[in-house]
């Protein structure tokens, strides 16, 4: 698999909203989806080509968007080599955030693998804050990022843009139209220092090495003319686009596999002073986070968890050990704009980012590289457009109470 990174520097405030179905409010969002920036390089490839919208796509466009495995453009976060914490991150309720980030703060820690003992072993588990103070903590949401040996979250700052509409005839602000538009900020400001351009940071992932160089190629040559997100025309969605070939590296998914489970093992150990009991000795486990929302059906139906038979199904493998053990999921809903189609696309349920599953079996060898190619694939409907992306067993899980960052 070929992997171009990419690094969006914003010039100019991005509209890029989000519309809750049957909502009359537009958000804007967080970040920037991988449909966006999918959206962005199709539509200027056909404008420059001038296709006849009636002629059948072929050549390197189709094997880009249209062919059965087409190119997979993930959604670009904020900041550096940032991921989606998961939802069993906790941190203080009363003044939460990474350790770094203030004085009196807690710090966040991961509940996975303790939730996991306790509901095996039927004991509650109700923690606290790391301090010992008692204090009450809840999930904590957003993106991370590393910094030095710590993390940082990571986001990017929003106003509102206020806009008169004008009447075309008179060439005048028309009466009774004024409304204010949400916006992702070009910048952000510190202390006493420059203001900082908000970066982006996403990814493509292509089977065809030569495509992949081709697409590099083109988006560096055409940088410039790419324009994000709504409000193009008011001078609006202007990024700067760096596309870079990333060197493939052996995966460290064995070498996570192995220190989870070590993890998972020492931690029931830990345990035992509660209760009593083994666990199967014939069995490993392994964790899927989602790293963005994950369009998933099963039997047809919507459903926000994903099951054994899904994952089988997903990867092609036939697991009979296979169990899932805990899940941590909730929903929202999506839809948006085809450009193409000039038409809005589907309202979808869509598990959102950060949802958990502990899987275990007793044939983790063959999993392996099954669940490196999901980590680029992606699992579920849309995966071109960014959806249903997966991390394997977080080093983030292994951050419990007592070593909270």
């Amino acid at each position: 698999m070929e992997t171009i990174q990419l690094t969006l520097t914003a010039e100019s405030p991005l509209a890029i909203g989000r519309q809750k179905p049957g909502g009359a409010i537009s958000e804007a969002q967080d970040y920037i989806p991988g449909s966006v920036i999918r959206g962005a390089i199709a539509g200027l490839i056909l404008s420059q080509a001038q296709a006849n919208p009636h002629a059948p796509l072929e050549g390197d466009f189709a094997a880009l968007f249209t062919a059965a495995q087409p190119a997979v453009f993930t959604n670009a976060y904020p900041g550096s080599q940032s991921k989606v914490l998961p939802a069993t991150a906790l941190s203080s309720k009363n003044d939460p955030g990474f350790k770094d980030s203030g004085k009196d703060k807690t710090g966040i820690f991961d509940t996975l693998i303790d939730r996991f003992c306790s509901h095996k072993l039927g004991i509650p588990f109700d923690p606290t804050e790391p301090d010992g103070s008692g204090g009450r903590v809840e999930p904590y949401r957003g993106f991370y990022q590393p910094k030095g040996s710590q993390y940082e979250m990571a986001s990017t700052g929003k106003r509102l843009l206020t806009r008169v509409g004008i009447n075309r005839r008179r060439a005048t602000a028309a009466d009774q139209i004024l409304y204010s538009l949400e916006v992702m900020n070009e910048g952000q400001p510190r202390k006493e220092q420059p203001i900082r351009a908000t970066t982006f940071n996403g990814k493509i992932y292509l089977r065809d090495a030569k495509l992949a160089e081709t697409l590099t190629r083109y988006i560096q040559a055409n940088a410039h003319l790419l324009r994000l997100g709504g409000s193009v025309s008011r001078g609006l969605g202007r990024v700067r686009i760096e596309a870079k070939p990333q060197s493939s590296t052996p995966s460290s998914l064995p070498q996570r596999l192995t220190t989870f489970n070590k993890k998972l093992q020492e931690r029931w150990q830990a345990w035992q002073i509660f209760a009593s009991a083994k666990l199967p000795s014939d069995r490993q486990y392994f964790a899927i986070g989602l790293q963005s929302g994950a369009i998933l059906r099963d039997n047809w139906q919507r459903t926000t968890v994903l099951s054994p038979a899904m994952l089988q199904e997903e990867t092609g493998i036939e697991d009979g050990s296979l169990c899932l053990e805990l899940a941590f999921s909730s929903y929202d809903y999506v839809s948006g704009w085809n450009a193409a189609w000039g038409l809005f696309k589907d309202v979808d349920l869509v598990t959102s980012p950060g949802s958990v599953f502990l899987f275990s079996t007793t044939q983790l060898d063959r999993w392996i590289p099954a669940l490196t190619d999901l980590e680029q694939i992606g699992v579920g409907e849309r995966t071109s457009e960014g959806f249903g992306q997966v991390e394997v067993c977080s080093e983030f899980h292994l951050h419990f109470w007592e070593n909270a960052v």
